[in-house]
Formats: structure tokens, sequence, C-alpha cells
């Protein structure tokens, strides 16, 4: 298991198959569909492919990609966060999703904010986005407070979305 990073709170880790059955909670979350969309990944097979072709090919072709993020006292699987690389993008973008039960406790910034200090100079990136829905209030001030700026819209997978710039 490779941890990319831990706080006071969160361990930050590489996904890993064993994952997967949090990865059909999640995914199929009302919050995670209505704010990043539906994954169609429905049965621990599905999950299983998502790590494979996803975040796991992402580690191996990028050194980076989306990771478990776990309540480092108990290891319960809570959500997920990482730099990502998305062909439509000129470089790469930070990507954040947590079970709602977790939603409003400073998880999000919390392992925003780590993932950041920790990838962003490991793998030498100058530049990260991040993209948003124009409505999600939520996501649109978490990206503000750990300094990111909006840099305008853009349209991403039929869909305005609000783009956001770290350096």
């Amino acid at each position: 298991m490779k941890i990319v990073c831990e706080t006071a709170r969160l361990v930050i880790r590489h996904f890993e198959l064993r994952d997967a059955e949090f990865i059909v909670r999640l995914l199929n979350e009302e919050a995670f569909i209505r704010c990043i969309g539906d994954k169609k990944v429905r049965t621990k097979k599905d999950a299983i492919d998502y790590l494979s072709n996803g975040p796991m090919l992402s580690y191996k072709v990028n050194g980076f990609g989306l990771n478990m993020v776990e309540l480092k006292d108990t290891h319960t699987p809570i959500g997920m966060c990482g730099i990502l690389k998305r062909p439509e993008l000129d470089s790469p973008d930070l990507g954040y999703a947590f079970l709602s039960q977790y939603h409003s406790n400073g998880y999000a910034r919390e392992a925003a904010s780590a993932v950041m200090k920790a990838e962003l100079p490991a793998n030498k990136i100058e530049k990260v986005y991040a993209v948003t829905f124009l409505d999600n209030d939520t996501s649109n001030r978490l990206l503000k407070d750990v300094g990111f700026q909006l840099t305008g819209t853009r349209m991403l997978y039929g869909l305005e979305n609000n783009l956001y710039e770290h350096r």
C-alpha cells in the first residue's frame, strides 16, 4: 500500500482492488452523480474495472491519480482525492469526492491541501486545474480556500463548468 500523504485526521493512499466495494458505494451516491456524473459503476466487477483502468493505470502512466481517503484513527474509507490527467485539459486537475455522511467536516479541504502539497512538487506539476459545475457552491468555495483562481468556464462532457487554476 502506497501512502501519498497524511494529515492530522486523514491517510491518503493509492487505491487497491480491495477498495472495489467502497467505490461502488461512493460512485452511486446521489451527490456524486449530481455533482460529478454517473460513472455507471454498479457492481464489484465494474468497480474493479474502474480502479484498474482509472486510478491504478494513472499511477503507472502519470505517477499520480485519484487516491483513497481514510480516517486516520479507524482506517474508515470516506472519499477520494487526487490529481488526474484528462485529455480535455492541457494540465492535470484536482478531483475529489466524499461520502455524504462526511460532508461539512473539512475533510475535502484537508485532503485537497495535503494532496496538492505532496503531489505537485513530487511530480513537477507547475499548474493544476479544477473543474466544477457552475452551481456547486461548496466546491467553488473550497477551491478558492485552497488557493485556486477562477479563470472562466469550459465546456466538458457537454456541460459548462467553472475552470479554476492553481500555480
